[in-house]
């Protein structure tokens, strides 16, 4: 695999107050989960067509353990639900999403289908800056 070459440096998190709790809630209640075969390492429970079909350079959400499409779904609500969203959007979705897992997990997630605020994911690996950033404000927004 080729090593990455650097992050986006424009990713920007919105402030916490950009949407409302209420506002935040609908969201979340409609955004889902696709995932995205070039991320993945092996099938999963995804229905992925192709089920697995790694990139070089991309980070693989299944490369330390695997990742079933439940613990995904959660995980993207619940970025959303504490606001840890990029101030970029498309039709209404933020462009990125973050969250932290249980474990204390960073996972970054990427609009790909603006019309109906479909997301894939991933982790974000531990040289990527922008994971401290996520992490700090994850613990701030309670």
């Amino acid at each position: 695999m080729r090593p990455r070459t650097g992050y986006n440096p424009k990713r920007k998190m919105a402030s916490a107050d950009l949407l409302t709790p209420v506002e935040r809630a609908a969201l979340a209640s409609r955004a889902s989960y696709g995932g995205n075969p070039e991320h993945k390492h092996s099938r999963g429970d995804y229905g992925l067509t192709p089920p697995a079909s790694p990139r070089p350079a991309k980070t693989l959400c299944d490369g330390e353990r695997p990742i079933l499409k439940a613990e995904a779904t959660a995980l993207l609500p619940a970025g959303l639900r504490k606001g840890t969203t990029s101030a970029t959007t498309a039709d209404g979705w933020p462009q990125n999403i973050w969250s932290v897992s249980d474990a204390g997990e960073v996972f970054e997630a990427q609009l790909e289908n603006p019309a109906q605020g479909t997301y894939h994911g991933y982790p974000m690996p531990e040289d990527d800056d922008f994971r401290r950033l996520v992490l700090k404000e994850w613990k701030a927004r309670g």
